[in-house]
């Protein structure tokens, strides 16, 4: 018998084993997360990025960005419930900025976490990253709306920590919505800093799929294409940790 044909999940999962990431464009990424659910909010899903909070840790560097969090647990195939409010906490060893302190960030919404769109991406996530994960039988989910803003006089930047990890097992960034900015390019790097690759994401539902405890990633600075008008990226980031 013929073996089966490769699928793109296949293929996803192998850059993973093999390279420690992979990018995927939107059309794809949109396919996939059809399979796991419905996007029908994703009009209201995507509005919901103009009205993050600041995010006051970074406020007295001198760096925009606003941010909404949102803490989940999920069996590996069971459901994936949302938990009481809590901190997100790293430590130095993986956020030199702002490592070591219970960062306390305004909630997501309720109607935006208990959403189709939002539901959808988690139960994608959860599934995949399973198949790479065999033994794990519970995930910590994370999951952070974030809008960094690009001023006429000052650069935005998605991750003022530099090239980093988050501390965790595996990473999604989907990107929502670009507005008039340059740049914001994603670099994955080994631990002694050498360059694995680089992509950009560009239109909405452009991914990077990241296995965190291999590989370190970064984004570079954003600028505003036209200066006089506003600028921003809006990306959602979702993190797994394996609990059991």
């Amino acid at each position: 018998m013929s073996p089966a044909p490769r699928t793109d999940h296949d293929n996803f999962a192998q850059s993973l084993r093999g390279d420690g990431f992979c990018f995927v464009d939107g059309e794809t990424m949109r396919g996939h997360l059809l399979q796991h659910g419905s996007l029908q909010d994703w009009p209201a899903f995507a509005d919901s990025w103009n009205d993050l909070a600041p995010d006051q840790y970074l406020a007295s560097v001198g760096r925009h960005r606003r941010r909404r969090h949102a803490v989940f647990r999920a069996g590996r195939d069971g459901a994936i419930e949302r938990q009481p409010h809590q901190p997100h906490y790293q430590s130095l060893n993986y956020n030199t900025l702002q490592g070591d302190i219970e960062r306390w960030f305004e909630p997501v919404h309720d109607a935006i976490a208990g959403g189709a769109s939002l539901t959808t991406v988690l139960g994608f996530c959860r599934d995949f990253f399973s198949t790479l994960a065999p033994q794990t039988q519970a995930w910590h989910i994370e999951l952070h709306q974030f809008r960094i803003e690009a001023r006429s006089d000052e650069d935005g930047q998605p991750t003022p920590e530099g090239v980093h990890r988050d501390g965790v097992d595996y990473v999604l960034v989907l990107l929502i919505d670009r507005h008039n900015i340059l740049s914001g390019t994603t670099t994955i790097h080994t631990a002694d800093g050498t360059e694995l690759g680089s992509f950009t994401l560009t239109a909405p539902l452009d991914a990077a799929l990241v296995d965190d405890a291999r590989v370190f990633h970064g984004v570079t600075a954003v600028t505003p294409q036209d200066p006089q008008r506003e600028a921003h990226r809006d990306v959602l980031v979702v993190t797994f940790r394996k609990t059991a």
